[in-house]
């Protein structure tokens, strides 16, 4: 697989994107979003065996919000065949990546374990806790990258492309190193839209009305829920076009530099 090296501008290019494909059809895309959001509650609440079915089938669930990105892009018809284009096939495949995806997901809340009993935030944080919190974060975010970075593209590759499991996390794990800066840029622009930009409104509304803070605050936390989350699916599946790039991919909607 030939994965394009992009600058740094399209991360934020492809939440933009994103949103751009939100406003093509927004109850589709809100409906996939609260349908996968549903789906990963709901299996996660199975007794005892739901946290270890659930990495087992995202690779799937995974395929099939891009399916249905994909299908609002073209301006195809929705229904159930439509999410579940290239799962039959590579049923093994997939398979496979939700096996492994559990194996790396298990090693990844042992090595969260490791790193001792978790930080009690609900009196508040002394200087030392807050910093030994934020090292533990920090710890995990780095513990977590490569697993993120080697499943971002694979159900993908695996789906629609036909790459076998362990090829595909191989190649996707490069293609996001090649496009580090990209995804770095893309992290930065998400948390400056879902949590710098509110938390200064509503500094700015309480600082003038407790009313007006208590309006803001359901009106940003709906944004979010109903506007941020579905730009994020569709960013998702608008990032593996971006970079594996195949010709029957139609333009619309475009990246703002295409």
């Amino acid at each position: 697989m030939d994965a394009r090296h992009l600058p740094a501008r399209h991360g934020a290019l492809w939440l933009l994107a994103g949103f751009a494909l939100f406003r093509r059809h927004p109850p589709l895309m809100t409906a996939l979003t609260f349908g996968y959001l549903l789906t990963v509650i709901v299996v996660n609440l199975v007794p005892k065996i739901g946290p270890f079915l659930l990495p087992l089938l995202l690779p799937t669930l995974t395929v099939m919000l891009a399916n249905g990105c994909r299908a609002i892009e073209r301006g195809q018809t929705f229904s159930s065949e439509t999410l579940s284009i290239g799962i039959s096939a590579q049923r093994v495949g997939l398979a496979r990546l939700g096996g492994l995806h559990l194996v790396g997901s298990s090693l990844l809340v042992l090595g969260g374990f490791a790193l001792g009993d978790p930080v009690n935030i609900s009196d508040g944080l002394d200087p030392t806790e807050a910093v030994a919190l934020a090292t533990d974060l920090a710890i995990i975010l780095v513990m977590a990258s490569p697993l993120l970075m080697a499943f971002w593209f694979a159900p993908l590759l695996t789906a629609w492309d036909g790459v076998g499991a362990g090829k595909s996390l191989f190649f996707s794990f490069v293609a996001s190193w090649r496009n580090w800066r990209a995804f770095a840029m893309y992290g930065l622009a998400l948390v400056l839209v879902g949590a710098v930009l509110p938390g200064l409104i509503l500094i700015i509304a309480g600082l003038i009305s407790p009313a007006l803070l208590t309006v803001l605050s359901i009106a940003l936390r709906m944004l979010l829920l109903f506007v941020l989350a579905p730009a994020m699916v569709g960013s998702v599946y608008l990032s593996y076009r971006d970079v594996f790039a195949t010709p029957d991919m139609p333009p619309a909607p475009p990246l703002p530099d295409e």
